[in-house]
């Protein structure tokens, strides 16, 4: 039987599941918040494209310029997240592939990723991207990789505040948007924690592009800073917060 996928619209946002990651018992008030966010991302040209099933089978990007992501560059698509719950059916490849064809028919130089030495939970494959072509084109001084499939020989970069990974608020800061449908959860889940713990926390909502551009880190929808210095765009659950708050 022939695959179906399909993409997101104005159209028909409101109707459309929305892929999630992490499953829970309970509504996540996030989907709604991500929905809302979607909908205006989708008139700056953001893709999001699904298995037309309720699983997480998709890929999600967008032009680079209006990409909520402190890389730079010119005419290239970002992929935020491209995720394929049901392995061994090919579901990652058509996603890639399709992503690929539509950059190249929409006239753009490349495709670019955030990826690292070391694979990350929350990061898209990129030993997968580089079967396609991607190469790492710029890095941070610690692990984080950009990678890009470039059609004309041009490059994007990090962004050079990027590249500090360091800020002046000494307490647990974790910068965060609406992107995924699954953050209100662990910002509750870490508020109370370090409400409990008696814990020093700031919170730092990423809610407009200029914002996304200037952070002084890498980051997808997520970025966690202690004691000044960047420590991971892996979302926190109990046990990884107290890993980080012994250092």
């Amino acid at each position: 039987m022939e695959v179906e996928f399909i993409n997101i619209t104005s159209e028909n946002i409101d109707s459309e599941h929305l892929s999630c990651i992490i499953r829970s018992k309970k509504p996540y008030p996030g989907i709604e918040l991500k929905r809302k966010w979607l909908s205006e991302r989708i008139k700056e040209g953001h893709v999001f494209r699904k298995l037309n099933v309720k699983a997480p089978v998709f890929i999600e990007y967008a032009p680079l310029e209006t990409a909520w992501v402190p890389i730079t560059g010119d005419n290239f698509h970002y992929i935020y997240c491209l995720w394929s719950g049901q392995k061994g059916n090919g579901y990652g490849k058509k996603l890639m592939e399709y992503c690929i064809d539509d950059s190249k028919q929409k006239g753009k130089s490349g495709v670019c990723m955030l990826g690292s030495k070391k694979q990350k939970a929350w990061l898209s494959n990129q030993d997968f991207a580089k079967r396609f072509g991607f190469e790492v084109v710029d890095s941070t001084d610690g692990e984080y990789e950009l990678l890009a499939l470039s059609f004309d020989g041009t490059n994007p970069q990090i962004a050079e505040s990027a590249k500090k990974e360091v800020i002046e608020n000494e307490e647990l800061t974790i910068y965060y948007d609406m992107q995924c449908p699954f953050i209100n959860e662990r910002i509750e889940l870490i508020e109370q924690y370090c409400n409990l713990n008696k814990i020093p926390l700031s919170l730092r909502l990423v809610d407009t592009l200029h914002k996304a551009k200037e952070l002084p880190c890498v980051f997808n929808n997520w970025a966690v800073f202690y004691k000044g210095k960047f420590e991971t765009v892996n979302l926190l659950d109990v046990s990884s917060l107290t890993r980080i708050l012994r250092k």
